[in-house]
């Protein structure tokens, strides 16, 4: 009776928050969590400011890396598999990763939803054992962050790739410019692979701030936040974040 009771209540609140159906699985089940940044370029999930609780996303969800940094949550359909869903749980996870299609009918193919979660989210929202796939119920969620906006230098001379990461709100950043402290203008940045944006500008020994436009249409100008001194391989730490 309290199964019913709470699957007819997960049902309305489904109804009211728009959740969708997918499946879920997991991967890494041998691999350090922190490590499964993939498709993103998030060398570290900690690091990063996600923690462990991290997801690959089929195609349909991942938009070619548009994704990157999004937050999902994530329950388990105990009403269509009561057998391996914890049914009073559900689990918010960012995406970090790409779960590539094998165009065979695998559950990452399109136009399916599909996330591939690492071990520690899904044994939240399921049992682990033999089935190793779920009917899951997913929705957006506000990204809830500790601290600022990270941003790590990475590339060399003309070539400054920037990776954004531990960003709040709906978490993936839409849009990037960049501006040294010799120039009073905005330059647009574009998206080289995942979470990590890039320039063609010279600007070496030079303080940076960046402004990002998010998915959900917010826009923060992080100013000066990069010192003059900086060299690839650093992350600095924004004193502001997106709500």
């Amino acid at each position: 009776m309290v199964s019913l009771i709470f699957f007819a209540m997960l049902s309305l609140a489904v109804a009211k928050a728009q959740w969708l159906p997918g499946h879920a699985t997991f991967y890494g089940a041998n691999q350090d969590p922190t490590s499964l940044g993939g498709a993103c370029g998030y060398d570290n999930t900690i690091h990063a400011g996600f923690g462990i609780n991290t997801a690959a996303l089929s195609g349909a969800l991942f938009r070619q890396g548009e994704a990157c940094g999004a937050c999902f949550e994530i329950a388990c359909d105990a009403g269509a598999d009561p057998q391996w869903c914890l049914g009073h749980a559900t689990v918010t996870v960012t995406a970090t990763n790409f779960c590539p299609p094998n165009n065979n009918g695998g559950w990452c193919d399109p136009p399916r939803r599909h996330f591939d979660m690492s071990l520690p989210a899904f044994s939240r929202i399921a049992r682990v054992g033999s089935e190793g796939i779920v009917p899951v119920l997913y929705r957006r969620v506000a990204c809830k962050r500790s601290g600022g906006v990270r941003f790590t230098l990475k590339g060399q001379g003309n070539f400054n790739l920037v990776m954004f990461s531990n960003v709040g709100g709906s978490g993936d950043v839409k849009a990037a410019w960049i501006r040294g402290s010799r120039a009073s203008t905005w330059s647009t940045m574009q998206r080289n692979w995942g979470a990590n944006w890039q320039t063609n500008a010279d600007y070496r020994n030079q303080r940076l701030s960046f402004r990002l436009a998010l998915g959900d249409g917010k826009t923060l100008e992080f100013s000066g936040v990069v010192p003059s001194s900086w060299s690839p391989g650093e992350t600095f730490v924004s004193q502001t974040q997106f709500s």
